[in-house]
């Protein structure tokens, strides 16, 4: 272990030729000090030599990007979590006018090399045009699809409104001199909106491993006599953590288990409404919620616990939080689904999607096992280790941004 720490600390970025670029990077959805993937690419782009400007919502998350040398974050007044498809739409044009006024700052004193857009949502594509227009590359950086997303958190939703956000789509990956996005599955649907195929690249959204492996168990989160069981991530109405609560009610009242504890690490717009929910079905004794926490307290979770989980039932998501229990060799059970089997199949227990019942077993199953859960958090790990890791991708994501891919 203490090698392999070694010689992850000795991989640091190559400095790639040329002159020092400036890269530019808008993203909506959550703040830079919450972003666990920008937070890698801007580290990267910092240690390669580049300058970095961020336009971002304002959050005391960011603050230790304040200051940082090569660095320049362009702030705007945040908003509450949007509630329903118009208050999405709100909360979208007043990204939209903040990253113009920000940009249209940002070009008049000097020129963006680079910039890249962190989507969804797909909305800044007339912005990209523009800038093109005056010599700058492109990059698209697709976390995920938005008609997807609008299906997932608006069942029954209108196919009009899936039908422009194709549109968006398609829009963004013309004006995109190249494209990266987190599995394959996503590459297509990129390709197939627009993306030439040597424009579009997978860059995984694995964990930096030098930091998860300096994680240390906490003896004070696993009492003696308990299991603990962890989920980790951003609480949106598509991550469907309320099946985590109904697989936790099965595991106490259907099994009897008192000694199953479950933590779920992190914040989002379903928090308030989780804690509720937990403590009306009187779960408060087995479920706590830590609400947002850092990099390091999240890693020390993962190494103490028994098993994680992931409830989602998107199609189209490598979920991060699947990569990061893998980096810590713990193992999981999650539904089983195209992208999720292609990302852990070896390394969790896969259970049909959407069966409570079946995910339920399959934990307890998985909590009294203890070589089966040393043989799949084995294999996690050295997936993590040999291919997934962020030191693995990052040569990837320069390779595209930098100044060896000109416009």
């Amino acid at each position: 272990m203490r090698l392999l720490r070694r010689s992850f600390r000795a991989a640091r970025p190559r400095r790639l030729p040329g002159k020092e670029w400036h890269v530019a990077i808008v993203v909506e959805n959550v703040p830079l000090g919450t972003d666990p993937r920008l937070r890698k690419q801007v580290d990267q782009l910092l240690a390669a030599g580049h300058r970095v400007s961020v336009v971002t919502m304002r959050d005391s998350s960011n603050r230790v990007y304040r200051d940082r040398r090569g660095m320049r974050l362009l702030e705007y007044p945040s908003r509450r979590e949007a509630d329903g498809p118009l208050g999405h739409v709100g909360e979208y044009a007043s990204a939209f006018a903040w990253a113009t006024l920000r940009l249209g700052t940002l070009r008049a004193h000097g020129r963006i090399d680079v910039l890249q857009v962190c989507q969804p949502p797909d909305i800044y594509f007339p912005l990209a045009r523009l800038l093109r227009w005056t010599g700058t590359r492109v990059v698209v950086d697709q976390r995920d699809l938005m008609p997807e997303l609008f299906r997932s958190r608006y069942p029954g939703g209108s196919s009009a409104v899936e039908r422009v956000l194709h549109l968006f789509e398609r829009r963004t990956q013309k004006v995109a001199h190249a494209s990266i996005t987190v599995n394959h599955y996503l590459a297509e649907r990129l390709r197939a909106a627009g993306g030439g195929r040597s424009e579009v690249s997978v860059v995984w959204n694995g964990p930096v491993l030098a930091r998860a492996l300096e994680a240390v168990p906490d003896p004070r989160l696993t009492p003696a006599g308990t299991r603990l069981v962890v989920w980790v991530g951003k609480m949106g109405r598509q991550d469907r953590v309320d099946l985590l609560l109904d697989v936790a009610e099965d595991v106490v009242r259907r099994h009897g288990r008192t000694d199953v504890r479950f933590v779920l690490l992190g914040d989002g717009e379903c928090l308030e409404e989780l804690r509720h929910d937990a403590a009306a079905r009187e779960l408060d004794p087995w479920v706590t919620f830590s609400g947002w926490v850092t990099e390091p307290e999240v890693f020390a979770h993962l190494a103490s616990a028994d098993a994680g989980m992931d409830t989602s039932l998107q199609q189209e998501v490598s979920p991060v939080k699947a990569m990061e229990y893998m980096a810590q060799g713990l193992p999981f059970v999650c539904f089983d689904l195209r992208e999720t089997r292609a990302l852990c199949d070896g390394s969790a227990v896969l259970v049909p999607p959407g069966d409570v019942g079946a995910a339920a077993d399959a934990l307890l199953d998985l909590l009294d096992d203890v070589g089966r859960r040393t043989r799949l958090g084995e294999n996690g790990r050295r997936r993590i280790r040999d291919e997934l890791a962020w030191e693995h991708q990052a040569e990837v994501y320069l390779r595209v941004v930098g100044p060896g891919a000109p416009a």
